[in-house]
């Protein structure tokens, strides 16, 4: 089998010769070309694994020859070698197409990265033939995000993933990482909104032994801990603004220093973020930073909320009910006609995630495992889009003889669930227009069965 191999493009004859020679030395067979004519002209001849180009050329720019490469060769992974600190060139190439980027001048464990990320890609595209997709739905929202997953999978552009609570962002978020070259490299979810303020630096940058009381032993943190793989920043709409200054250096430098570390140690991480809020109007507040929005928003994928997903109900519910039945002890289980148009009529503000609370408890209350319109419990009051603020509940009149107790559980009761409504079911959220603590709501849900 021949070496694989590489077109550097630049013209300046040294540097050609400095990655021609260390691109050999990393057993590869390199060409190269001093222009873009000449760069497009063995591209459409020779099959390559890896293009090496330089941004500034006699004849255009590599940006010109990311663009024609995504029509021409859209199967060659494009790498940008950019000045030193030059953010803005190496985003742009990254929104044109390019997979990945190099600074000036070339490190050789930088192009080391970059040669087996590219390879790693070609394996990967071969592997992923024809492979199922785990997003269910067929509508043309789904087909459209999908694409975009494909598309986006094989660059190393940071990817930011919106859409409400419940839609499944951390799913497309892990379909990026299994369909990139990164494939076989950790995946490391981290929830912005879950981890104490004070201990944030700590958790993502990791620290020294001894740099602060309780540190026992050194810690790399969960950046690290994700080498080589995809680091899911889930709910990055909850940073503190303080971390966001951190992580974007961390971006930029590709390098994250330790608390009580002095020297920042490099690292090799793809970044995917998501939001259920509008960070550009977190943004224009001054609740976000607009530098580190840009720079985590290079690519921006949108999973549509349930309502908008024409006909995906059915198919979701077939699939989720193959998949409770087993664990709940049945061969099987099924919906009537009426139990999937009372689905199908309900606006789910919830999504998926809230499609499959209510199928759960159905497939609880059911009788011979078939699910009729009787055991589809959802509120009939929920409706999408804005909600009015959270009012004071009116008790639903009981009894004489009924207890002081039930009625104040049923008036809590009544509260959260309309807290959890109009938060689209974020629980930190709905415990903030509740005025309680986050752990107080968790304990309540569970005690009033809410779960």
């Amino acid at each position: 089998m021949s070496n694989p191999r590489v077109l550097v493009v630049d013209d300046e004859p040294d540097i050609r010769e400095l990655l021609s020679i260390t691109l050999s030395r990393m057993d590869l067979e390199p060409d190269t070309a001093a222009d873009l004519g000449e760069a497009r002209r063995l591209l459409s001849n020779n099959e390559y694994q890896l293009c090496l180009t330089d941004m500034r050329l006699p004849d255009g720019d590599g940006l010109e020859l990311v663009e024609w490469m995504q029509v021409e060769r859209p199967g060659v992974p494009v790498a940008v070698i950019t000045a030193h600190g030059n953010v803005e060139s190496a985003v742009r190439a990254l929104k044109l197409g390019a997979f990945d980027f190099v600074s000036k001048p070339v490190q050789v464990n930088d192009l080391r990265k970059i040669v087996n990320t590219a390879l790693r890609l070609g394996a990967a595209k071969g592997a992923g033939a024809g492979e199922a997709s785990p997003l269910i739905g067929s509508s043309a929202a789904m087909e459209r995000v999908r694409k975009l997953i494909d598309r986006v999978a094989r660059s190393q552009a940071p990817v930011h993933i919106s859409g409400e609570s419940g839609t499944g962002k951390e799913l497309v978020a892990r379909m990026i990482h299994e369909h990139g070259p990164r494939s076989g490299q950790p995946f490391m979810p981290v929830n912005c909104g879950a981890i104490p303020s004070e201990l944030m630096e700590s958790e993502l940058f990791g620290h020294r032994k001894g740099s602060f009381t309780g540190a026992t032993e050194d810690k790399p943190g969960l950046i690290r801990s994700a080498e080589g793989g995809t680091l899911f920043l889930d709910e990055i709409g909850d940073l503190p603004l303080h971390m966001q200054v951190k992580l974007l250096r961390v971006l930029q430098e590709r390098a994250v220093r330790p608390v009580g570390e002095t020297a920042e140690i490099p690292v090799d991480v793809r970044y995917v973020s998501a939001s259920h809020r509008d960070l550009a109007a977190l943004v224009s507040r001054g609740e976000f930073r607009e530098d580190l929005f840009y720079r985590i928003n290079v690519i921006e994928i949108h999973v549509p909320p349930l309502r908008d997903r024409d006909g995906d109900i059915a198919e979701l519910a077939e699939h989720t009910l193959r998949r409770l039945a087993p664990r709940m002890g049945l061969a099987e289980a099924s919906l009537t006609p009426a139990a999937l148009t009372r689905l199908i009529q309900h606006p789910f503000p919830g999504n998926v995630r809230e499609l499959e609370n209510v199928l759960e408890r159905a497939l609880t209350l059911c009788e011979d495992n078939r699910i009729d319109a009787g055991d589809i419990q959802v509120r009939e009051d929920s409706a999408p889009g804005p909600r009015l603020p959270l009012e004071t509940p009116t008790p639903t009149p009981v009894p004489g003889d009924a207890p002081l107790g039930s009625q104040l559980e049923d008036m809590e009761r009544e509260a959260i669930v309309k807290a959890l409504e109009q938060t689209r079911y974020n629980k930190t959220a709905a415990a903030k227009l509740l005025g309680i603590s986050f752990r107080a709501l968790r304990y309540r849900i569970k005690k009033l069965g809410l779960e």
